[in-house]
């Protein structure tokens, strides 16, 4: 009997010891949702996207206003002395409005096969520089990374954890096109 309260103590230590290991290895749901980067040679890429480029899509929900007025039906019956015979009798209405349209936009991004450990250990330094990257370099596209590269590119007004060419040119790490006359 004595025994009998140990053991639970012991299996309630191994459950709670396995939640908080769980805990670290939770996967982050919003790069899970994050869209994946597109082939121009797809299907699903954008309409006049060049052969051999590589593309991400930025979807901003539709923001839509709920608005409840009260609308007067009767006004109220007043008498001179200000006596209410009758008081206002109100409706409710309500009708929502789009404030902002949904918007999709795409974006060229850099291929997999830029995507070298050395390519994301160099992005790691330039967006740890700017204070947009926490934590050792590691070379790795992981959840910190995509983290900090939307915190990058959310000052551009691109909310996307997607590495977009325009962003990496100003990062220095992709080389910017040159008009040859």
């Amino acid at each position: 009997m004595k025994s009998r309260p140990l053991i639970l103590a012991a299996l309630a230590g191994v459950v709670l010891a396995a939640c908080e290991d769980g805990a670290a290895l939770t996967p982050d749901l919003a790069a899970l949702r994050e869209p994946e980067i597109v082939q121009a040679d797809s299907a699903l890429a954008p309409p006049g996207a060049a052969p051999g480029t590589c593309w991400g899509r930025e979807v901003s929900p539709a923001v839509i206003e709920t608005v409840t007025e009260q609308i007067m039906v009767q006004p109220p019956e007043v008498l001179a002395d200000g006596t209410v015979l009758s008081p206002a009798i109100y409706r409710s209405e309500t009708h929502q409005r789009i404030v902002q349209e949904r918007r999709e936009t795409w974006f060229e991004t850099p291929c997999d096969p830029v995507w070298t450990e050395e390519f994301t250990a160099s992005l790691q330094r330039a967006l740890k520089v700017r204070g947009h990257f926490y934590g050792a370099i590691t070379g790795r596209r992981d959840k910190r990374t995509r983290a900090a590269i939307r915190r990058y590119q959310k000052e551009q007004d691109l909310n996307s954890a997607i590495l977009s060419i325009e962003a990496a040119r100003q990062l220095g790490l992709v080389a910017v096109r040159r008009d040859d006359d």
